[in-house]
């Protein structure tokens, strides 16, 4: 088995599509089936279904997609350390980041890292909480700024970015809209919810804070984007529970504190694989962003900040 077996299939895999894939490797569409074919025989499995329109995994292809990412990944990691080891910093960041994360200005510490590091490629992919740390575990992404959960612990290590309590963001005319109230969950109780996707963080915090205490919501507006959130609760269609800092994105809104829930926070953090599998790119943007670097770092919330 080659390397470029492994490259060609994970690149058919991606694509579901031979010429596609042909296309991207910048090899002959006949080499790229000829490099599947050798892969197929010889762990004497077939890897996808094909047909005149897409190519799918089969379950063994599956299985091997998973393993070749993270081959790869080892190989690529081990190139990237023997040029840093050399005083060169070179090869791919790939980061990962959920939306309007809490705690570093994710911008602004990459671009301190372009110019510290110009010969490292940055890719950035934005997501759910959960499938970012599906991804850094599985070797897909260096690292990724998510929310902390108790499952990541088990096969990743964190940097802790911040901490900080969850509010309830309402229309100004809503009757929750009272100057100086404080809310707990049964005061919520049979209200609309705009909420994020069940991936995200800040609904993963929310979910768990109300399972806690027992109180039923129904989240009836469930959205991918922090604007649209803010849009619909702007309308009076619903209420959010959101980060403290979410509420700086629409002064507009009404923001009223929520207790009652254990003190529950919404933790942010930079999750890593375990430290032998860390890359030296991801070693150097970690070291940025806890030393605050030029112009990026470690950033907690203040009252009155834009966070980004």
């Amino acid at each position: 088995m080659e390397l470029r077996h492994l490259q060609h299939f994970i690149a058919v895999a991606e694509d579901q599509h031979f010429t596609r894939a042909a296309d991207r490797l910048m090899v002959s569409q006949s080499g790229l089936s000829a490099s599947i074919r050798a892969l197929e025989r010889e762990l004497r499995a077939p890897l996808f279904v094909r047909t005149t329109r897409r190519v799918t995994l089969t379950e063994a292809g599956r299985a091997l997609l998973v393993e070749a990412d993270r081959i790869l990944a080892q190989v690529r990691a081990a190139h990237e350390a023997v040029a840093a080891v050399q005083g060169v910093l070179r090869g791919t960041l790939a980061l990962g980041t959920e939306q309007c994360i809490a705690g570093v200005h994710v911008a602004r510490l990459l671009a301190a890292f372009r110019g510290r590091h110009p010969d490292v490629e940055i890719r950035l992919r934005q997501a759910g909480s959960g499938a970012l740390a599906e991804e850094v575990a599985a070797g897909r992404l260096d690292l990724a700024f998510a929310y902390r959960t108790r499952a990541d612990s088990d096969q990743l290590r964190s940097v802790s970015l911040t901490s900080e309590p969850m509010t309830v963001l309402c229309h100004p005319g809503h009757r929750l809209a009272s100057p100086g109230a404080v809310l707990t969950p049964e005061d919520l109780a049979g209200e609309v919810f705009v909420d994020f996707h069940p991936d995200w963080g800040p609904r993963r915090t929310t979910d768990a804070a109300f399972a806690a205490t027992g109180v039923r919501r129904t989240v009836a507006l469930e959205v991918n984007d922090v604007h649209t959130l803010l849009d619909l609760v702007d309308e009076n269609l619903g209420i959010a529970v959101v980060p403290r800092h979410f509420r700086h994105k629409r002064p507009s809104l009404t923001a009223l504190p929520l207790k009652g829930t254990g003190e529950t926070e919404y933790e942010t953090v930079a999750l890593l694989p375990p430290d032998r599998a860390t890359s030296p790119a991801a070693r150097a943007l970690v070291t940025l962003l806890e030393t605050g670097g030029e112009t990026g770092g470690l950033a907690p919330p203040q009252e009155g900040s834009q966070a980004s």
